[in-house]
């Protein structure tokens, strides 16, 4: 692996919940990154540098927030840096962070991504007019549902996955003190007897509108102690909203990060070699989308390994043991809570989700109609 070497060695999250008014932006990110520093152990005058995420300003209706949220994050004096790729945004705050230890430019990076939906409404956001792009007027569930139904079409699943994949994620909240849902008694049968929203996606397969931060603290390994999770691989790509041919069920920009972050973290079998997933799902079936275009399993088979069992923990792969984005949406942290909890996993910090003996696991992210991608592995065991 070029360059220098870079570990998470803390991360912090705020309860996700639907209001937080009690905080303003700022003192939600402070509260995230308050649990961070703490948990790496570290202090503001550790801290090199500073990058923000979130997802479109227009989500909340406030421009550029990083500029005023400096001071609360501690950037004053130092580089802070603003990063944007619509709902992939908290993975790709985190790759950037991790390439500034890399690169060798800084010993400590704190990431910090954010949402505070209630001073908004994502739904109406996603909905507007606007120039010189394809209408939705339907937000991002309307959107994205007819890309399930042609996966449906095409693979042959059975309608009962998505309600599996929307029982077990909401379970898997019950588990983690930080989520949104906590819905433990969650069945198959009550999924499929929620209301439909959009045609097959019903209300329980969908994922909720949260207020919520995430920060992580990324080091050198000249600074990184025991039990930090070594950042293996990352990858992010990037494709147009819309062309000719355009694959929106298995889109090419996630195939092709995917192989670049196999290929770099010397994984060749990922289903066998990556011991937990954090994946990006917001709605149920794209758990089975993903596994395919992911490279965990083949076309048209990812339903299978959902539909066995092997996604719980226990599993196989155990594929979103905190409850995934499904349980809990602050849409510009929710790619970072994806990194942030693959690393709690190989430091065994996850406490009551915690998927025992993880070594290698995987945060991935996405946004905007599927052409942002954004993933990282890490490992309990330092690269040599």
């Amino acid at each position: 692996m070029a360059g220098q070497l870079a570990a998470v060695i803390g991360t912090g999250q705020t309860d996700h919940t639907a209001k937080r008014l009690d905080v303003s932006m700022a003192g939600l990110c402070r509260e995230a990154v308050d649990r961070a520093l703490a948990d790496a152990n570290v202090d503001w005058p550790d801290i090199d540098a500073v990058v923000v995420g979130k997802a479109p300003d227009m989500f909340e209706g406030v421009m550029m927030p990083e500029l005023f949220l400096a001071d609360a994050l501690g950037a004053n004096g130092k580089p802070l840096l603003r990063v944007h790729t619509a709902g992939s945004v908290g993975g790709s705050t985190a790759n950037v962070a991790a390439s500034l230890v890399q690169g060798g430019v800084h010993k400590r990076v704190l990431a910090i991504a954010f949402e505070k939906q209630s001073e908004s409404n994502a739904m109406w956001a996603l909905s507007i007019p606007t120039p010189f792009v394809m209408p939705v007027h339907a937000g991002a569930g309307g959107y994205f549902a007819p890309h399930v139904r042609s996966y449906i079409r095409r693979s042959g699943a059975p309608t009962h996955v998505g309600a599996m994949v929307a029982a077990k994620d909401r379970r898997n909240g019950a588990l983690n003190p930080h989520a949104h849902l906590k819905q433990p008694d969650i069945t198959v049968e009550s999924v499929q007897a929620s209301k439909m929203l959009w045609d097959p996606i019903r209300y329980d397969e969908t994922c909720p509108s949260s207020d919520g931060a995430c920060a992580v603290v990324i080091a050198d390994s000249s600074t990184a102690g025991e039990g930090a999770a070594w950042i293996t691989a990352t990858a992010m790509r990037t494709e147009p909203t819309t062309f000719a041919g355009r694959d929106q069920v298995n889109p090419q920009a996630g195939r092709d990060a995917a192989a670049a972050l196999w290929r770099r973290a010397g994984i060749s079998d990922p289903l066998a070699e990556v011991d937990v997933a954090e994946i990006y799902v917001p709605f149920s079936w794209f758990e089975p989308m993903w596994l395919e275009n992911l490279g965990f399993m083949p076309l048209g088979e990812g339903w299978k390994l959902t539909e066995s069992g092997e996604t719980e923990i226990g599993g196989t792969l155990p594929v979103n043991p905190s409850g995934g984005v499904l349980s809990s949406n602050p849409i510009g942290a929710s790619g970072m809570i994806r990194f942030a909890e693959a690393a709690m996993q190989v430091m065994h910090r996850a406490g009551a989700h915690q998927v025992p003996d993880a070594r290698t696991a995987m945060g991935h992210a996405y946004g905007g109609g599927s052409q942002y991608f954004a993933m990282w592995t890490v490992s309990s065991i330092k690269p040599s």
